[in-house]
């Protein structure tokens, strides 16, 4: 009899799925078109207090907060909420900037002195710069820290041959709401998936630049230290290095008071090689894991800290 009920259920699961994706999808669209529709600061603004609210009644305000308490023992209960706090405006923000992408983007580098949302050091120009014009392959990695989808549209909007790893919503319909959105400025969007690596391999063979979100937990990854507790890295980054050797930079888009932004590129993350000379996966998705955790620790509210880290 249980074993009835269980095939009923997955049937039925199977059989409301499409009906299912197409609701969020629909979803997803009619929200995307109606952020469209106002004013992009003011929404950003109103989207914050909302997650702000909302966010403490979901699992992930409890998943963040234990995050929070595993990396900062030393933190008092105040500090952790007020951090949480942020983390969940910081989201809500980006939910409403997500929809203005495609003019969010707003720095006229021929005319620097004009006003705009984004900031630059003037090393960070240097560097991407040099790295836009040497003809070579390169590699960039970003975290879950202020608002993660503006460093593929500051790529592309100043001339770099750029191509994009992302992960697909499970809903298709969402997915495609949100492509069509990603594709206005963002370069080649690459899918994670099976075949990844290798397009991703092509493309810095191609002399194209790479870029990556590195912080996520990847089950089959390789072990790494972050806030002094164990955790799984995506491998993938050193393994496409070993392929493809080329420089390695970090970026990172931290979010300023005023609806404004400061980017910023890392000096090279130079890799980790082994006794034999080869690159050395774990040592090297260590040293860029390093990188990503210094930056956490100076804008700990602008992490997504909602998922499980450590497991």
């Amino acid at each position: 009899m249980n074993r009835l009920l269980l095939r009923i259920k997955a049937r039925l699961r199977d059989a409301l799925k499409p009906v299912g994706d197409v609701a969020v999808g629909g979803l997803t669209i009619a929200l995307l078109r109606t952020t469209r529709l106002f004013d992009p600061d003011k929404t950003a603004n109103s989207l914050g207090r909302v997650t702000r609210f909302i966010g403490r009644f979901l699992r992930e305000d409890r998943i963040g907060r234990e995050n929070l308490k595993a990396a900062f023992p030393e933190k008092s209960p105040v500090e952790i909420e007020k951090i949480l706090t942020g983390v969940w405006d910081n989201l809500g923000r980006i939910g409403a900037e997500f929809a203005h992408l495609d003019h969010i983007w707003d720095y006229d580098a021929e005319h620097p002195d004009k006003p705009s949302r984004i900031e630059f050091s003037e090393r960070s120009k240097e560097l991407f710069n040099t790295l836009r014009d040497d003809g070579k392959p390169a590699i960039f990695f970003a975290s879950h820290l202020g608002n993660w989808e503006l460093p593929a549209l500051g790529a592309v909007a100043h001339g770099l041959d750029a191509a994009i790893l992302f992960r697909r919503p499970n809903s298709e319909a969402a997915d495609r709401a949100i492509e069509r959105i990603r594709a206005v400025k963002m370069g080649t969007l690459i899918p994670a998936g099976p075949d990844a690596p290798f397009k991703l391999g092509q493309a810095l063979q191609n002399g194209q630049h790479v870029a990556m979100l590195v912080d996520q937990w990847f089950g089959k990854g390789v072990d790494v230290t972050f806030f002094g507790r164990k955790t799984k890295a995506n491998p993938a980054l050193a393994r496409l290095v070993r392929q493809v050797e080329c420089p390695i930079h970090g970026v990172r888009i931290i979010r300023l008071p005023n609806h404004r932004f400061l980017a910023e590129l890392s000096e090279e993350v130079k890799p980790v090689r082994d006794a034999a000379g080869q690159i050395d996966v774990q040592a090297t998705m260590q040293a860029v894991t390093s990188v990503v955790e210094g930056w956490v620790r100076e804008y700990p509210d602008q992490w997504l800290w909602l998922h499980r880290r450590w497991r």
